[in-house]
Order: C-alpha cells, then structure tokens, then sequence
C-alpha cells in the first residue's frame, strides 16, 4: 500500500483546501446545502449535488445495521445523517471543523450519537478500517499521482469506495483554464479533471454522470 501521508503535493493541496473551506467559503457552502434561496447558478449546483448524493448512496446497501461507513469529506452533513438513518456506525470526517460544526447542528435529533464526527484528514490510517467509504467531491483537488494513492490506500482498509471525479468535458476544461487567470488570493481550490480511464487503480469501474447546469460530476467506485 502506497502512503500519501507526507507527500509535499498532498500536503500543500490538502492545506489549500482548508483553508478556502474554513475561510470565506464557510457561509457560501452552509446556505448552498440548506433550503435558503440562492441564485439559479448556485441553484443548479444545490440541485447536481443532491442527484450526485443520492446516486452514491444507491451504490451501498438499504440497510447498514452492523457496517461501518466513512463518510471522507462529510461537508455539512447530508449523507452522514442519511446513512445513519440506514443504521450505519458511520465516522464523518472533513478537513474544515466550520463545516464539522454546521453538521453537528442539523442532525436531526433522532440520529444524535449515532455519528462519530471529527475535523481531520480523511485518509488518515489512524481512522481504521470500514465496510464502505464515500467521498463526495472530496477527492476532486487531487492530481492523479495522489489520487491514485488515496484511493489504494483507502482501498487496502475497506469493501468498497464510492467516490466522485471532475470529468474532463469541454466546460469543465474551460473552467478550469479560466480559472487559472485570476489572482491567487482569488482562486478557490482548483479542481483537477480526470479521464477515469486513465487512471491506475484496482478495482475501479464507472457508475455514472451528473451534469446540472455548473455542476458536472462523474460517479466512480473501487471494489477491493
């Protein structure tokens, strides 16, 4: 098993994105996942996400009574609470303790202390071992030496990952070019498109494609 734990790229992208997460983002992303009127562009991410979401937790079984789910990159919130709500023993984890704390507060009170949630690196070893693991736009950032190394190493300690990728679409190209033309202090964290073909990863196949408006995402997952 291949370690990411202290590769200078991994660190640098992982402290970028925690600090735009903990940052100016942290009211962006509390009302794009909650029901607060927001703009038709936000408005189409709101709604890809939520199809991505629900796509993903079609991969993992109704009911996880006596399985141990990771939620790697918990965001808010939204899937820890539903696989929960499946009876999953689920460990939610995000590099941005404001986002931890936002999900600490909606979880409906029914589900309180069924979810583990912590502020930290989800592909720390220290986490353990798991029946499944989900990373919900999580792994987006990474370029594919790393990518490839997370997911080996999450793959070694787990049944099955699923797990999302920016394809490399035209728009998203675009994107991702344009986006390189604005002051660094400007940028947001950059995601990284990539053609999962191409990618060297055991086990992996393809579940499918969300595009909805400015969110275009690609389902993935790695079976051990």
């Amino acid at each position: 098993m291949r370690d990411i734990s202290h590769t200078s790229s991994y660190d640098t992208t992982r402290t970028r994105v925690a600090d735009y997460f903990d940052g100016t983002a942290t009211r962006v992303w509390e009302r794009l996942t909650s029901d607060a009127p927001v703009s038709r562009i936000r408005q189409t991410v709101r709604e890809g996400r939520d199809r991505m979401r629900a796509m993903m937790l079609a991969e993992l079984p109704a009911d996880l009574r006596s399985a141990r789910v990771l939620d790697a990159g918990c965001g808010t919130g939204a899937a820890s609470a539903e696989l929960a709500g499946r009876g999953a023993d689920v460990l939610a984890i995000d590099i941005s303790p404001k986002l931890i704390e936002i999900a600490q507060t909606r979880l409906p009170q029914d589900l309180q202390g069924r979810i583990d949630f912590r502020a930290g690196d989800m592909l720390s070893a220290d986490l353990g071992r798991f029946d499944y693991v989900i990373a919900m736009d999580s792994l987006i950032y990474y370029a594919r030496p790393d990518l490839e190394v997370a997911l080996d190493g999450l793959r070694a300690r787990t049944g099955q990952i699923v797990f999302t990728l920016a394809p490399r679409t035209p728009l998203l190209m675009a994107m991702w070019h344009a986006g390189r033309i604005f002051p660094r202090a400007d940028r947001s964290p950059t995601m990284i498109p990539h053609d999962h073909r191409n990618l060297n990863v055991t086990g992996l196949s393809h579940v499918g494609r969300v595009s909805r408006g400015f969110y275009i995402s690609e389902c993935l997952k790695v079976r051990s």
